[in-house]
């Protein structure tokens, strides 16, 4: 587990803009926790499919969440028109890995699609998607473009701001649902990471969720919920998100993080960028609302360097 020195040298490391040094850590939960700690992986290298592998190993494998017969969405960010080298999307080498994986996993069929903010097709082709789907050549595998007549009216009960909204059919309706968000810099929300990352899952006026971002996203977050979220932080926006542009506001810090809580998730990933979980109001309102732990100190952290 993460203490609390531990913690605060990542702060300052990530402050400096300079890699944290990842060694394996053995952890125990502790024994006063009211509840079982979320796991966590962090692993760093820079052999991407390796990352992807190893972390969902670390929680458990690809089989913990993936049952033989299901249907899957894999939810990358592919909402610009940018190549992966300019971190505005989620980096196909990752994404596809998290294909093979469950493909391997026995899933009878996997989608993967964004609600885009650019042109769709120019979206799917520059961040490498179609290129990926075309090499993997498997009839499971299916790159979605947004069928608008699936966004359906969906009731949000717990929601403190939102009560319902449109949200994308396959999500709602998949066996298992993998969130593969890109980390990086959102001018708005500070950060987009995995509880943002739904933004692609919806329709109707999103511009209108801007106002009274963080609840609005957190109660989202009580409908859309992920099996397992696996942030990609292999390079990481750290200026002019979401869109970015620019290689000199791009750091590559060779990471990826995986977790069941997404919440968590998204606390540790902002460490990567000198924040802390709590400077994150989205994260700070799903904590609230009881969608997970951001707390460092009751997160079992798994960390490796490959």
């Amino acid at each position: 587990m993460i203490n609390r020195r531990r913690f605060t040298r990542r702060l300052v490391y990530a402050a400096a803009g300079m890699m944290v040094p990842f060694s394996p850590v053995f952890v125990r939960p502790s024994p006063a926790a009211a509840q079982k700690p979320p796991e966590l992986a962090v692993v760093s290298g820079p052999d991407y499919p390796a990352l992807v592998r190893e972390a969902l190993r670390l929680i458990g494998g690809m089989e913990r969440f993936v049952r033989p017969g299901k249907s899957v969405v894999v939810k990358p960010n592919i909402a610009w028109d940018r190549p992966p080298e300019l971190a505005a999307t989620t980096h196909p080498q990752v994404v596809g890995t998290v294909v093979e994986l469950v493909l391997a996993a026995g899933a009878k069929q996997v989608t993967i699609f964004d609600h885009t903010c650019n042109e769709p097709r120019r979206c799917y082709v520059n961040s490498g998607m179609t290129e990926l789907i075309e090499t993997l050549r498997d009839r499971r595998v299916r790159l979605e473009h947004i069928d608008r007549r699936k966004f359906v009216r969906t009731s949000i009960p717990a929601g403190r701001s939102l009560r319902e909204w449109e949200i994308y059919q396959d999500i709602l309706t998949a066996d298992c649902h993998i969130n593969v968000p890109i980390a990086k810099h959102h001018g708005l929300s500070r950060l987009t990471l995995g509880l943002k990352n739904v933004m692609g899952a919806i329709g109707g006026n999103r511009g209108r969720l801007h106002h009274g971002l963080a609840q609005n996203l957190a109660d989202l977050a009580t409908v859309i919920k992920p099996t397992v979220t696996l942030i990609d932080a292999t390079r990481i926006l750290m200026d002019n998100g979401p869109q970015g542009g620019r290689l000199e506001d791009v750091r590559r810090t060779d990471t990826v993080i995986a977790s069941a809580d997404p919440v968590a998730a998204d606390a540790v990933a902002t460490t990567l960028f000198g924040l802390r979980p709590e400077d994150i109001e989205t994260t700070v309102a799903a904590a609230r609302m009881g969608l997970g732990e951001m707390d460092m100190s009751r997160i079992t952290v798994r960390e490796h360097r490959l």
